[in-house]
């Protein structure tokens, strides 16, 4: 059903190349499964989720999730999403939290990452070391609060892609839904210009 949909708007090479590729997600919150969900409804069926946290009530207000997964982990329900969507997407979801040797192990899985890791720290070592093996990222900076400074895309070399306003915090501010579904879309899309050859380097 889905793919019917998408044949209106997409040549059949544009559905091929998406449902082949294999994009790689750090991180199944806000911007994770928002980009997950947006990214399935492009055509992307091959996804690697990997999250070592439970869905939360405090989670509904700007995740994908809904009250029924509320004590799941995040991957877990995540896939259950992205399969009801497309009962053809395949979903390695791995319910892990990242540090410097699993992000080495995971990261030649896919053919892009989406970096929508939580703490400054992780996110740091998650970029440097996609980088370091020369795989395409996506990360995001600055999504908190509302009316707040423009979202931007800003494409930085070969390689890394960085979105968000650069400037809010959410130590600072709440993280509600339209921002950071914002940010979220502005890395699917992101994903999706990279995969169909259309970035190009600053």
């Amino acid at each position: 059903m889905l793919d019917e949909g998408l044949q209106r708007y997409l040549s059949p090479r544009d559905r091929h190349t998406l449902a082949e590729a294999c994009v790689g997600i750090a991180g199944a919150g806000g911007l994770g499964s928002n980009v997950a969900l947006m990214l399935a409804r492009s055509g992307v069926r091959h996804f690697i989720i990997v999250d070592g946290d439970v869905v939360e009530p405090s989670n509904l207000n700007r995740q994908v999730y809904f009250p029924r997964h509320v004590g799941m982990p995040k991957v877990l329900a995540l896939r259950a999403i992205l399969e009801e969507l497309n009962p053809n997407a395949e979903v390695d979801a791995r319910q892990r939290w990242l540090d410097r040797d699993r992000i080495e192990a995971v990261l030649p899985k896919a053919d892009i990452w989406v970096e929508a890791l939580d703490a400054p720290e992780s996110k740091r070592l998650f970029v440097e070391t996609a980088l370091r093996h020369g795989l395409p990222t996506v990360s995001a900076s600055g999504m908190a609060g509302c009316g707040g400074a423009p979202m931007q895309k800003r494409r930085m070399g070969r390689l890394l892609t960085l979105v968000g306003d650069f400037s809010s915090d959410v130590a600072d501010l709440p993280p509600l839904a339209p921002r950071v579904t914002e940010a979220a879309a502005l890395q699917a899309d992101a994903v999706l210009a990279h995969l169909l050859g259309l970035d190009k380097p600053a």
